[in-house]
């Protein structure tokens, strides 16, 4: 079942729970909310609920009111929208994956990951039958979170690695998503699940992320990789990593949404067990990156 609630201060305060559609009673997954704008200028916000099928809810009143979950075609999948790209005026590519349980809603794992995109030319709206963006049958690559280049000619395509035999991974596209390089894995400092990234107003890239490095000190906690687009195609470590929280469950936590605020401060907030043998519940971090800098070099 889904619940909202709305910030209307970067995310200080929040309201009550607000009116939503009955039909998000019927969630069966994590929802993902993407703001989209078609060529005509008409401004959305879209709600995605997967497995089978993915439906979507679109509100065009920034929130106040939504539109019912309606399946967006006749397939299903994992963790979808996972992340959305703009590749055009009014055209966006989303991204999700599968494990053959809900493409076609056979409910059998063949124990292959298959990472799907499709593409939409009316500003969200309505949107193509998925097609096949990575894969590798060694592992299981799942969750794609997606980086922009600082030039926007560069896409860089960041993987949970789900059989947890290998290090996350990464994938590159040149032509706004359209084909993408092998996957390849990713330095160990970005070792994780449901990489999630925003470039603060100076140009720092963060990335948000659940740390599963079986050898980490902070495993199965929230952390954030602070460093630079090259060093992703390098392949190198970032400048550091900062634990945004620590988690007392041995692993579950860390799904959040991640937003530059137009001061420069980065607001992300995720669900975690934050306190020793309670309930889960959603906790927002406020970061400005250049104050923590600047208090390390005092």
């Amino acid at each position: 079942q889904l619940v909202m609630k709305r910030s209307v201060d970067g995310g200080n305060t929040w309201s009550e729970r607000l009116p939503v559609p009955s039909s998000w009673s019927t969630s069966k997954e994590t929802p993902h909310v993407y703001r989209v704008v078609d060529a005509e200028g008409t401004k959305r916000l879209i709600l995605f609920s997967s497995l089978y099928p993915i439906r979507m809810s679109v509100s065009e009143d920034d929130g106040t009111t939504w539109t019912e979950l309606a399946p967006i075609g006749e397939y299903g999948g994992i963790v979808g929208m996972s992340d959305i790209l703009e590749t055009g005026e009014g055209m966006y590519t989303a991204f999700f994956h599968d494990d053959g349980r809900f493409i076609q809603n056979s409910g059998v794992a063949t124990g292959l990951f298959y990472v799907y995109a499709v593409d939409s030319v009316d500003g969200g709206l309505t949107w193509s039958s998925p097609r096949v963006v990575a894969h590798d049958p060694s592992v299981h690559l799942c969750e794609p979170g997606i980086v922009v280049s600082p030039d926007g000619n560069r896409i860089a395509m960041l993987l949970r690695e789900n059989s947890r035999t290998k290090r996350s991974h990464i994938c590159f596209s040149d032509d706004k998503g359209v084909s993408w390089s092998t996957p390849v894995e990713m330095d160990a400092s970005l070792i994780g699940d449901r990489h999630q990234a925003v470039y603060d107003d100076e140009g720092r890239l963060f990335i948000s992320f659940r740390d599963t490095d079986k050898t980490s000190e902070t495993a199965g906690d929230w952390l954030a990789w602070v460093g630079t687009f090259e060093q992703l195609e390098l392949g190198y470590p970032g400048h550091y990593r900062i634990r945004l929280s620590d988690n007392k469950h041995s692993w579950d936590c860390a799904y959040p949404g991640v937003q530059c605020l137009p001061d420069g401060t980065i607001f992300t907030a995720t669900y975690g067990h934050w306190d020793g043998g309670e309930q889960p519940y959603i906790r927002g971090v406020h970061i400005n990156l250049a104050e923590i800098e600047q208090m390390w070099e005092e």
